[in-house]
C-alpha cells in the first residue's frame, strides 16, 4: 500500500474521472462542473468560494491548458511512487480528441465518496 499525494484541485479531477469510467472528453468537461465543484469543495480547506470557483471554470475550460497541467500533475505523482507499467492503469490517459479515462478496474478502489 503506497500513499499517493496530490494537492487538492489535481485530486478532485482524478475523482471526477474514477468517477466516469467510461471517460470524459476534454472538450465536455464544462459539463462536469457541478460534480467537480462538489469534490473540490469535499477535499479542499479553501474557504473562499469565489477563488474555487475560478480555479474549477479554468480547469474546465477547453482553451485553456489548466486540465492538462494538472493531468501531468497526476501522472507525476504517481510515476513518483511505482513504476510506468504499473502507474499507466492509474493515471488519467487517451488519444488526442477521445474521451479521457482511467483504466484500473474499478473492482480494485475502494474510497468514499
Amino acid at each position: 500500500m503506497k500513499e499517493v499525494d496530490m494537492s487538492p484541485l489535481p485530486k478532485a479531477l482524478y475523482f471526477l474521472f474514477l468517477n466516469h469510467p467510461e471517460g470524459i472528453s476534454f472538450k465536455e468537461l464544462p459539463d462536469y462542473r457541478t460534480e467537480l465543484m462538489t469534490i473540490y469543495k469535499n477535499i479542499s480547506l479553501r474557504e473562499n468560494p469565489d477563488e474555487a470557483i475560478k480555479s474549477i471554470i479554468k480547469l474546465t475550460d477547453p482553451f485553456d491548458n489548466s486540465v492538462h497541467e494538472k493531468c501531468s500533475r497526476i501522472r507525476a505523482a504517481f510515476l513518483s511512487v511505482v513504476a510506468e507499467d504499473i502507474a499507466i492503469n492509474y493515471y488519467i490517459s487517451g488519444n488526442r480528441g477521445e474521451a479521457k479515462k482511467i483504466t484500473l478496474d474499478r473492482e480494485l478502489v475502494i474510497y468514499d465518496k
